[in-house]
């Protein structure tokens, strides 16, 4: 049987570029599909800041020139296969050079409406026909639009179908109207409130959700919640007209990197029936490191995040005070962010020596030592489309608390002591005393309950949450827009 031929559309991708984790979706689930049926292959910019050991790798192919917002533009192609799945980059040093992929919203309104075209452009070139191409996030809003326009007579894109997937509805690729139609090339017909135009804007997301025949985001809750007002960021009213074709399916994690079993990034490794004894282990050597007091029975709570209003920072504040009065709890945080949040944390270390570890940048070595030794991990997010944090904690027996929103409430099942089920702790709503209340029902349990809470170490452990499951669910859903295809053929 003819294999099913897809293409990803991605601005990142691990391990060449990683700004978010977009970048894990793109490197990790390609992986997962089944090779028997689906040839899924991906493509994005070669940005010059891509690590030379990824760059000196890459192949060229070939290289042409297309016309773009009124002169002709370089487009090479090189090429790079990684355990077994093709990834094409398309080079472009006026667009694609600097030391960072992002830059000002203008302008990378024109580097990502230049990127969807020649992704486009690129394909006849090498030779690569998909039956379906599945863009990511608003940077490659544009390739379902460009398919309807410039492309459109072409019979080589002859009914192939596009999957829109929202990482995070929150960025959109908004600007005026004149600018966009200018840096795009589109005309005034694509500017229209069925259309590209939002809110008196032009709105590259919404082209996404426009022309795509399928948009999917990355858990069942945040599907549901981007149809509100209140998640939907303009959009939920087009959200609701679309909602047919709208489908959640929650991010994975690669499991081969996360791994207690064999992560070298971690001082004790651990399996799911040593675990209890060998996170204490960890425990004790991370307090060690973190210069927080050496304490196996403390309760630690780790935090490895951007430190940001949307990721609950501001209910931490509010009760941070509150968390360390509790007796016995140290904290250890990763990350950076607002200023506001960067200080609060290094305020608490000065003043709670031993108690809480502010580490103000990031490592990914520390954040698994920081998952495989905390008993707890903390994320109270205003939103959280899927969230990975919480899935990493899981996978090291480190019980997440939550708040119930997007793929935490998904993914968290909250304890129940009177039938004992339960893989982490949540609340509901977005208060700091209920989270706080929260904080210290899992403090009791450990404390007071410790069968009980091993018991959901344990069950946080056997999880699955790979790749593999959400690849599943994709090959369902591409399975349903090929059947499609066909109907519309005969």
């Amino acid at each position: 049987m003819e294999k099913t031929r897809v293409l990803f559309a991605a601005s990142e991708c691990v391990p060449f570029i990683k700004t978010g984790g977009l970048a894990d979706v793109i490197g990790s689930l390609p992986k997962y599909y089944n090779r028997d049926k689906y040839d899924v292959r991906v493509i994005m910019p070669r940005y010059t800041c891509i690590k030379d050991i990824y760059r000196d790798q890459m192949e060229y192919v070939t290289h042409f020139y297309t016309g773009f917002r009124f002169r002709e533009q370089y487009i090479g192609i090189f090429r790079l296969v990684l355990n077994g799945v093709t990834f094409y980059f398309l080079d472009n040093e006026f667009y694609f050079s600097g030391s960072w992929p992002y830059g000002n919203t203008y302008d990378d309104i024109e580097k990502f409406a230049f990127f969807s075209r020649a992704a486009l452009s690129s394909l006849p070139v090498i030779g690569f026909k998909p039956d379906i191409i599945h863009c990511h996030d608003w940077q490659t809003g544009l390739v379902p639009v460009y398919l309807n326009d410039y492309f459109q007579g072409d019979v080589f894109f002859h009914k192939v179908k596009t999957i829109f997937t929202i990482h995070n509805l929150k960025f959109q690729g908004v600007w005026n109207i004149p600018t966009m139609m200018e840096k795009t090339g589109l005309s005034s017909y694509y500017f229209t409130n069925d259309k590209l135009e939002a809110y008196d804007a032009g709105n590259m997301l919404k082209g996404g959700l426009v022309y795509a025949d399928r948009i999917t985001t990355v858990s069942d809750t945040y599907a549901e919640e981007i149809k509100t007002e209140f998640y939907g960021e303009g959009m939920d009213g087009l959200l609701r007209a679309k909602q047919a074709k709208l489908s959640g399916i929650v991010n994975g994690i690669d499991t081969a990197v996360y791994n207690p079993e064999d992560d070298t990034d971690i001082e004790v490794n651990y399996t799911v029936n040593d675990c209890i004894e060998k996170k204490r282990e960890n425990k004790l050597l991370l307090q060690k490191e973190l210069g927080l007091k050496e304490d196996k029975d403390a309760f630690v709570i780790g935090v490895v995040s951007r430190l940001t209003d949307q990721k609950g920072f501001d209910l931490i504040e509010c009760v941070m005070s509150e968390i360390l009065s509790l007796e016995n709890v140290q904290i250890a945080v990763l990350g950076t962010g607002e200023r506001k949040y960067e200080d609060m944390f290094r305020y608490y270390e000065h003043a709670y020596p031993g108690r809480v570890s502010a580490n103000i940048f990031y490592s990914e070595a520390l954040s698994h030592r920081i998952y495989a030794s905390c008993d707890a991990f903390l994320m109270p997010s205003l939103f959280e489309p899927c969230g990975l944090s919480q899935l990493m904690s899981l996978r090291y027996g480190t019980l997440p608390i939550v708040r119930e929103t997007g793929g935490l409430k998904d993914t968290v099942q909250p304890y129940n002591e009177y039938t004992g089920e339960g893989t982490g702790y949540s609340f509901r709503n977005y208060n700091a005393h209920e989270m706080l209340k929260i904080v210290r029902y899992a403090k009791e349990t450990y404390d007071s309950h410790r069968d009980a809470w091993n018991a959901m170490v344990v069950r946080a452990m056997e999880q699955d949450f790979s790749w593999a499951a959400s690849a599943r669910k994709y090959e369902a859903l591409y399975d349903e827009l090929m059947e499609e295809k066909r109907s519309e053929e005969n």
